[in-house]
């Protein structure tokens, strides 16, 4: 992306002073900071707005929208965003919208893994991790990962929506900017690592749901279709 809009024949250098530039990607917030400023220098204003909601949430117009920028550009840019998504805010300046994006993966990373973890434990005790999942879908324990991620685990459904190849590179991002801001991120750099080893096993294009093979393997669990 920096390479794009700022290198050479990038966006950049193509602009003209009163342009609004919207990049939508996941990258460093650090990155985000040094480009809203460089836009300004051509006259220009920018907004990072990464999104959330995945394939689903892009083909209905219903993905959640988060930006990073000043307030004038978002409100230019709002019907833009409303013809992509529902859930649209504007958390604060350049870069507040990756730090956003970072922490949804941070939650979603985690999540999976503990879906994961939970129906793996259930199965190696014995139980069902069908009803399982079901009697947990009744209570707090209850998310949306927990209720489409879990299908798919239970399902063996894994053609990508959000592959774990791209998860993993958003965790990159993520410890890159935890450590540059001193945050402690511990569990965060074990899902990390754990999603590393599903690359290793050729997991790269599959859905971030898969994760749960890794765990069948760690636990010795035969799969359906190990």
């Amino acid at each position: 992306v920096e390479q794009v809009v700022a290198g050479r024949d990038g966006v950049f250098d193509g602009v003209r002073p009163g342009m609004l530039v919207i990049d939508m990607s996941t990258i460093s917030p650090l990155a985000v900071r040094k480009l809203a400023h460089e836009a300004e220098a051509h006259g220009c204003d920018f907004l990072d707005a990464p999104v959330s909601g995945g394939d689903i949430g892009a083909r209905n117009a219903m993905l959640s929208i988060m930006v990073g920028g000043k307030e004038a550009a978002f409100n230019r840019a709002m019907p833009i965003f409303q013809a992509m998504g529902k859930t649209i805010l504007l958390i604060g300046d350049s870069g507040a919208g990756q730090i956003t994006k970072a922490a949804n993966q941070i939650l979603t990373s985690i999540h999976i893994e503990a879906v994961a973890e939970a129906l793996v434990f259930a199965a190696k005790a014995g139980v069902d991790p069908v009803k399982v999942r079901q009697a947990l879908m009744g209570g707090a324990a209850y998310s949306r990962i927990l209720e489409f991620h879990g299908q798919r685990m239970i399902e063996r459904n894994f053609k990508p929506g959000f592959r774990m190849r791209l998860h993993r590179k958003d965790l990159d991002i993520t410890m890159e900017a935890g450590r540059a801001y001193g945050a402690a991120l511990p569990v965060t750099a074990q899902v990390r690592e754990l999603m590393t080893e599903t690359l290793n096993d050729g997991q790269g294009d599959m859905d971030n749901s898969s994760f749960v093979l890794l765990l069948e393997k760690l636990s010795n669990l035969q799969g359906k279709d190990s």
